[in-house]
């Protein structure tokens, strides 16, 4: 049986934690930042733990 490969577009958008929780980034991000307040893009600049629904899908994705 061959390995199963993991999804290129997956392994650039999620990363797994040590405790195998699935993080990815927050969306709002690549422009328009001088409209937005310091305060919201540093809000967004942080990582965010994927919902359960979507982690699962993630995950398989991901070969895990």
């Amino acid at each position: 049986m061959p390995k199963q490969k993991t999804h290129s577009g997956s392994k650039k958008r999620f990363k797994v934690t040590g405790t195998g929780k699935i993080m990815r980034q927050q969306a709002g991000m690549r422009h328009n930042f001088e409209g937005k307040p310091s305060r919201r893009t540093r809000r967004l600049s942080k990582d965010q733990v994927l919902a359960p629904g979507d982690a699962k899908v993630a995950k398989k994705l991901l070969g895990r």
